[in-house]
């Protein structure tokens, strides 16, 4: 990485060389800029010292944070740091997104099937993709590895990095799941996306937001032309609408999808699910492809939907789209996880706010006696507890209420949340448990469904480990599956496949 003079990007700052950007004093690396932000609890400027004895060359920070730093690094001082860093960030790494083919995918549920889908759909085309998400970043679907420090869209000095280094690699093309607090937050203030999808909407993440307008807010803020060049909006989801209206609005090109017959991108046949797959027509513009889609429900159906139009919008192979459809695998949503002969049908899934866990069991219950494994996630939007219970128990025959992460939470507590809501759908006649632990759960699952029925172990998807009382265990639930089931036969006098 050429370094590039710092008095070059922020007027007034130090005349000095940088290489690199960053925001954890524990990551600086000799030639980095640090960047101190204004934090909850500290200011990042007073941990100037350390990134000064780690290598940092400058510090980029506002005059509270200049004041903390005493003077140990060469200063670049801006009213507002958060705002400053991308574009600073992607100045340093050579603007890497210039160099791709660039695909953001936002909605409350939905981004990452979608983003793996495209992910698989762009590769079988012979397309070198970058794939930037909840579950980690890859290069042609090979893990990158590397520390991160935010949950779904790096913070832009990483993200910055991160597609620098794809772009070494040969990356043609980057797919990234965004997220609203990366749009408030200006994540990826400095990336203005090709296409960008909107795949629908739902109660999440008010503890960040504060009430649902300004989640919505956050949401449609990705489609504007400082962000994006064409939107593909999902017109079945009740704020597609809207999207489409401020998109073109604002004079981007819209594609839209949806199982209505007036929009751009529909299904014109779905066949039966067979083993977890289900055959699909779509018709796209004035052409029509046939495809196996590796995921069960109408919500994937859509999803699906959303990455060909994506793939339609930015002038790529459909027929190799359709493919690619068929070999995309996508850890922890509607992950099925096999037991063998004789054992229930058993799958995996992120869905962790009311409208996922709705979809989820839809995706199932026309075919199955579906038996749900639920918990809500503690220290985060306890709103959503009751009304995920009530969705699991609209559709499913046997709910088990259990832990998600709890985190600083009672554990029982939130169950009896999620408990009152599960029992408040009246009318039904299904059986609501709790189930305790989430190990036990899981077992109590497996013992209530037989070899012709579902289970659907719902809220932590990819999950590798559950936080109890601010400590995370280990914990995958597909692993804990398979654990279970082998326990359970040898007590039973079964022999494991």
């Amino acid at each position: 990485m050429t370094p590039v003079a710092l008095d070059t990007l922020v007027p007034g700052a130090a005349a000095v060389a940088v290489s690199g950007v960053t925001l954890d004093a524990r990551l600086v690396e000799p030639g980095d800029l640090f960047v101190g932000l204004p934090g909850r609890h500290h200011h990042g400027a007073s941990f100037a010292a350390q990134a000064a004895a780690a290598g940092a060359v400058a510090l980029l920070t506002d005059a509270a944070g200049a004041d903390l730093a005493g003077g140990v690094l060469p200063l670049a001082v801006v009213d507002d740091a958060r705002r400053a860093m991308a574009p600073v960030a992607a100045r340093v790494y050579g603007e890497p997104a210039c160099a791709l083919t660039t695909y953001g995918i936002t909605g409350t549920q939905g981004k990452t099937t979608t983003a793996y889908l495209l992910d698989a759909a762009l590769r079988a085309a012979g397309t070198s993709t970058g794939l930037v998400g909840t579950v980690g970043f890859s290069l042609d679907g090979h893990d990158l590895g590397g520390s991160r420090t935010t949950v779904t869209t790096p913070e832009s000095p990483e993200l910055q990095g991160l597609l620098g280094h794809l772009v070494e690699r040969g990356a043609q093309a980057l797919v990234m799941e965004v997220s609203s607090h990366a749009l408030v937050l200006g994540r990826v203030d400095a990336v203005v996306f090709d296409v960008a999808a909107f795949t629908g909407f739902g109660e999440d993440h008010l503890d960040f937001h504060g009430d649902v307008e300004s989640y919505f807010e956050a949401k449609a803020s990705l489609f504007t032309p400082e962000r994006a060049r064409h939107a593909v909006v999902n017109l079945d989801d009740e704020r597609g609408p809207e999207i489409v209206r401020r998109a073109r609005a604002a004079g981007l090109p819209v594609t839209t999808t949806g199982f209505g017959r007036d929009v751009d991108v529909h299904p014109v046949r779905m066949g039966p699910v067979d083993r977890g797959r289900s055959g699909l027509r779509v018709r796209v513009g004035d052409r029509e492809l046939e495809t196996w889609l590796p995921l069960p429900g109408e919500h994937n159906v859509r999803n699906a939907l959303t990455a060909l139009a994506m793939v339609a919008a930015s002038g790529g192979d459909l027929g190799a789209a359709g493919r690619g459809l068929e070999t995309a695998s996508v850890p922890g949503r509607m992950q099925r996880v096999d037991l063998g002969d004789g054992a229930p049908a058993v799958f995996v899934d992120f869905a962790h706010t009311p409208q996922a866990v709705a979809a989820a069991v839809a995706a199932l219950s026309d075919t199955h006696r579906v038996v749900v494994v639920l918990g809500a996630g503690g220290d985060r939007d306890p709103g959503k507890r009751r009304p995920m219970g009530h969705a699991a128990a609209w559709s499913a025959d046997v709910v088990v209420v259990t832990d998600d992460n709890p985190r600083g939470e009672d554990p029982a507590a939130i169950r009896a949340e999620v408990l009152t809501g599960a029992r408040s759908a009246l009318g039904r006649a299904v059986e609501v448990v709790d189930g305790g632990d989430r190990r036990s759960a899981i077992a109590t699952a497996l013992a209530l469904a037989g070899p012709d029925d579902a289970v659907l172990v719902l809220g932590k998807g990819h999950e590798r480990g559950q936080e109890v009382a601010g400590v995370v265990h280990p914990f995958v639930d597909a692993d804990v599956v398979r654990e279970a089931w082998a326990a359970r036969q040898q007590t039973t006098g079964e022999v494991a496949p």
